[in-house]
């Protein structure tokens, strides 16, 4: 992640203070003042509320090595309460200005990245505190409301404090359990707990994750990758890199989860047959149907072995030993099967149930490239981008994404808008 991501993201920083302030627990206070001619003096402030909160500015900056600084300045609001004390009581109100400063530290905890922002600091510009109705208090009550503003002021920063840290763990945990449930579909699942800590540096701060199969009992084991950080460049906000070896993983779960599974209908299979609409192909076409209509035959398409996926600096190549049988149906009989044939590595074609025909043969090899394979294609495409959409990624405005293949991985670039309806909702929910 590039440091104009991270800015990105700081446009929601003042949402997160302001809920912080709302959030946190104002805890009563009592205790006792030894002050000059009154001598020990009881108080109690109560009741203590929040009103008209703003946030002026806020700001991000990479600390290399350390942590990423935050600061948010300007914060403007109010307080409301009861202050108690000798034998009187009275409404208070406090309005402050204040800075806010907290280095957020990317940790590890249970192999996840963990927000520590507990170096949090609150540095006051103006606390003025007013009794109700007493805007110009003599010497002595001024005195005393000194005293409390400095107690008040203890509060609010270990309180606010304490909330800005949480909420900073919880929006971390939020954004990384969105991340495991995008790689994972039913039984199929990715481990992305942290395989090393995450570094930051001058313009962006990288994570490495393990990216192990979560499927049934099956475990796979890695080799090091050949990506090296320095191979990307800073003018995208997100980077992701993907290893072949965790593309290939994922597809021998969908080839063990019977999903690499495709059928194709019989108005289906007339758009494909009929596009080389020649008089050999024809009388091919009628030998393998045996008269029968396009409308009672079904095709069936299937993995035979787990794909391979090998990633290139020229693009993407997938081998894999596929069968298609193709059955008719008569009306009280059982489906017929009039074709099966495998291909292999979607170069040769065997052929069973039939003689060795070179013509069918080349036209089999034919219907495979030019309709065949545009067709799994062309399937892949909806439920890809229906899988995506049902993890949420259509709630994010992603701008101009790109996939580079690399040997033996890929990256994938992009910049974005964060989606603030999903941090009102995330608040609410969590709040």
């Amino acid at each position: 992640m590039t440091k104009p991501a991270a800015l990105v993201l700081n446009q929601q920083t003042a949402q997160v203070i302001q809920a912080a302030f709302r959030h946190a627990t104002y805890p009563d206070i009592s205790g006792e003042k030894s002050m000059a001619f009154l001598g020990k003096v009881a108080y109690g402030l109560t009741n203590i509320q929040i009103n008209d909160l703003s946030i002026e500015n806020s700001e991000v900056d990479f600390k290399e090595d350390d942590a990423i600084d935050i600061a948010i300045q300007n914060v403007t609001a109010s307080f409301k309460g009861t202050l108690s004390y000798g034998y009187t009581g009275a409404w208070f109100c406090t309005g402050f200005i204040i800075h806010i400063c907290f280095l957020c530290c990317a940790a590890c905890a249970k192999g996840w990245v963990a927000a520590d922002t507990s170096d949090c600091y609150l540095i006051f510009h103006k606390l003025t505190l007013h009794l109700q109705g007493d805007k110009q208090p003599g010497w002595l009550k001024q005195l005393f409301t000194d005293f409390i503003s400095f107690t008040l002021k203890l509060v609010l920063k270990g309180q606010v404090c304490n909330e800005i840290n949480s909420l900073a763990q919880l929006l971390a945990d939020f954004i990384q359990d969105r991340a495991a449930n995008f790689l994972q579909d039913g039984p199929i699942g990715v481990d992305i707990s942290l395989a090393s800590f995450p570094v930051i540096k001058a313009n962006y701060m990288e994570s490495h994750h393990k990216g192990l199969l979560l499927y049934k009992n099956y475990s796979v084991v890695f080799n090091d990758s050949m990506f090296a950080p320095s191979l990307l460049s800073e003018s995208r906000m997100l980077y992701f890199w993907f290893s072949d070896q965790v593309l290939n993983s994922l597809a021998l779960a969908a080839f063990l989860d019977e999903r690499l599974v495709l059928t194709i209908t019989g108005e289906e299979l007339r758009e494909m047959f009929e596009m080389e609409d020649t008089e050999a192909h024809q009388g091919i076409v009628q030998e393998i149907f045996q008269g029968t209509s396009y409308d009672d035959s079904l095709a069936k398409i299937w993995s035979l072995t787990p794909p391979q996926i090998i990633l290139q600096p020229e693009g993407t190549i997938v081998k894999s030993s596929v069968a298609m049988e193709l059955s008719i149906f008569s009306q009280g009989a059982e489906p017929t099967v009039v074709l099966y044939f495998e291909k292999l590595l979607f170069y040769s074609v065997n052929v069973f149930d039939f003689q060795d025909d070179r013509s069918l043969r080349h036209f089999l090899q034919k219907i495979i490239s030019v309709a065949g394979i545009p067709e799994v294609i062309s399937r892949i495409e909806p439920a890809l981008t229906s899988l995506m959409n049902s993890k949420g990624l259509n709630l994010f405005e992603i701008k101009n994404p790109e996939i580079i293949t690399k040997e033996g991985y890929l990256i994938i670039q992009l910049d974005f808008d964060f989606p603030h309806h999903l941090l009102v909702d995330f608040l609410k929910k969590t709040l």
